[in-house]
């Protein structure tokens, strides 16, 4: 018996409202981006806060988990070498954390 705080999420994940509504900042080192183009595989072009444009890689972590698509906000963490080029993408936001970082300032509104 599901209790009406879960949530199916695909056949065999279920989490709780709570864990949907969780919301994850940048830390230090890391980039809000926008993302481009799906390029195949796990590389997608991502245009990132400071405006640089960088081909990030879906962890596998986060692969198995997130749907990724295009103009989706995302946090990306640059490589330490290939800094400017390079990123992986640990983070995705559904639309209404776009909404909510928008309202409280964290990411511009034309973002």
């Amino acid at each position: 018996m599901v209790t009406r705080s879960r949530l199916f999420v695909g056949k065999r994940q279920v989490k709780n409202e709570s864990a949907l509504k969780e919301i994850r900042l940048p830390e230090e080192g890391e980039l809000f981006g926008r993302v481009l183009k799906m390029m195949g595989g796990e590389n997608v072009m991502i245009k990132c806060d400071d405006n640089v444009t960088r081909r990030g890689r879906i962890r596998g972590k986060l692969k198995r988990r997130v749907w990724i698509r295009d103009n989706d906000i995302v946090i990306i963490a640059p490589w330490d070498f290939n800094e400017s080029e390079r990123g992986d993408i640990v983070w995705r936001f559904t639309l209404p954390q776009v909404e909510w970082l928008k309202d409280n300032g964290h990411i511009a509104k034309d973002f």
